[in-house]
């Protein structure tokens, strides 16, 4: 079965995925008007705004902390020592090739899903890929088909991945047994994710904040201590990004292929661009200016974080500890707390295994209100489903624990991708949409107003949207 699953990776990952991923990024970079570049000066800003609460959603800063929740998970770590290990210090710099592009696949996905909202029987905006394939496009089936993927890929195999890098952290830094782990959790998680989608916003928009900033400081802390290796380290990414390390040996295209899926494949997992689970967040938001563009960009600082700053903390560390040339065959995580033992001794595999504890608990947590949020879109929002559900992602973070380490990575590359081919086809055709959005909101930028969406300027949009979410804008 391993086998199988790493033949169907390699047809994939090998081909389709990198390609469409480059593809969407650069088709998205240009039809928004290069809108990770054009304003990354108001990064600082829209991270102001976002904090101003709004009636009827969650604030966009408590939306974006809910979707870093899910990207800064294991993938973060053990994910970014696995690309490594498959394709060099390489894979570090296709990582930040794939975040810089794959920014205008977020800002597309994620302004999409705020035009698209709905509000539930409570009074909560709900939305995401599901519900513009079936807005936007007219796609209903195809809406069901992404609910499908997500319910499971987020419901139990990306909860497995994170509740397995937890277990086997644990179980070589203190001798914890990985049964005992996944239980644990499962209690744990179970009681959190009672609280729904806004208890669970309250709290991650503290929470991620601490836990991201721990790791950074650590690794700065870490990196200042190493400060006279640094060059070589940086020299080495952009050296074996290219295979010029290896070319004097005849290898370079083998390498620079596996570098550039390996970085490929880690980026996405980590920072979900295009993969279609943010926009389930971003939907949730009472974005603020009231401006489905302004949550697209809120939500492109999400991917700015989580690969730019958090995963180039663990690439740093890994890389220092292996001096940029050598990696042992291990797996993921235990790499990165064999790197933290070399660099500050043993008290590092503690340290690290208390930090993907944090990372993989918030994972965990999001993955299942993403799942839960489409049940409504399949309207199976009752008590029944919904139990079904937290019962399902709970007894799946304890047998997490149990199953094979590579047979789960490579379950959730596969799903991974059935999820991207399907929400990156669906943004792809609503691309005129994406634009009209990014030029609207530029338009109103350039004249000094606050941006404010007003569906009656465009009569085509305005009669495929819910009629409770943007008929008052206009009033306003």
């Amino acid at each position: 079965m391993p086998d199988f699953f790493s033949f169907i990776n390699e047809i994939v990952w090998g081909s389709v995925m990198i390609y469409l991923l480059f593809g969407a990024g650069c088709w998205f970079t240009f039809r928004t008007g290069f809108v990770q570049f054009r304003y990354i000066r108001q990064f600082g800003k829209s991270l102001i705004n976002s904090v101003t609460p709004q009636p009827g959603g969650l604030t966009s800063f408590q939306a974006l902390c809910t979707s870093l929740a899910a990207r800064i998970g294991s993938g973060n770590l053990a994910g970014v020592a696995l690309a490594i290990t498959a394709g060099g210090p390489g894979a570090v710099f296709w990582m930040w090739v794939a975040a810089i592009i794959g920014m205008a696949t977020c800002f597309a996905e994620s302004a999409l899903a705020q035009l698209y909202k709905e509000r539930d029987r409570h009074g909560q905006f709900r939305g995401g890929p599901a519900w513009y394939m079936a807005r936007g496009l007219g796609m209903r089936w195809m809406g069901v088909l992404f609910a499908i993927f997500l319910l499971i890929t987020y419901g139990m195999v990306f909860t497995g991945v994170q509740a397995n890098s937890v277990s086997r952290a644990l179980l070589y830094a203190f001798d914890f047994p990985p049964v005992a782990t996944g239980v644990a959790m499962a209690l744990v998680v179970m009681l959190v994710i009672l609280g729904g989608i806004k208890g669970v916003s309250r709290m991650m928009q503290w929470f991620v904040p601490f836990m991201a900033l721990l790791w950074v400081f650590t690794s700065l802390v870490v990196c200042l201590m190493h400060v006279g290796e640094l060059p070589d380290v940086i020299i080495s990414i952009y050296q074996s990004a290219f295979g010029w390390q290896e070319a004097a040996g005849g290898v370079a295209g083998y390498t620079l292929s596996q570098a550039v899926t390996s970085g490929f494949q880690r980026s996405m997992f980590s920072n979900e661009a295009g993969m279609g689970s943010t926009p389930n967040a971003a939907a949730a938001a009472a974005s603020w200016p009231p401006h489905p563009a302004a949550q697209g960009i809120v939500q492109m600082i999400g991917i700015f974080i989580d690969t730019m700053v958090v995963c180039s903390a663990t690439a740093m560390m890994v890389l220092l500890a292996g001096n940029g040339t050598t990696y042992a065959p291990m797996e993921g995580m235990q790499l990165v707390q064999k790197a933290m033992i070399a660099l500050v001794g043993d008290w590092g595999a503690g340290f690290v295994a208390i930090v993907v504890v944090l990372f993989a608990f918030s994972s965990i947590v999001v993955n299942y209100i993403y799942a839960e949020n489409n049940l409504f879109f399949l309207n199976l929002d009752n008590k029944r489903a919904i139990w079904t559900l937290r019962i399902v992602s709970c007894s799946t973070v304890v047998i997490g624990t149990l199953v094979s380490f590579p047979l789960l990575w490579q379950l959730a590359d596969i799903m991974m991708a059935c999820m991207a081919i399907t929400n990156l086809t669906a943004i792809l055709l609503l691309s005129p949409v994406v634009h009209t959005l990014a030029s609207d909101y530029l338009r109103q930028r350039k004249l000094g107003v606050r941006p404010q969406f007003d569906p009656m300027r465009y009569p085509d949009i305005e009669q495929q949207l819910a009629p409770d979410t943007w008929d008052d804008i206009h009033r306003e």
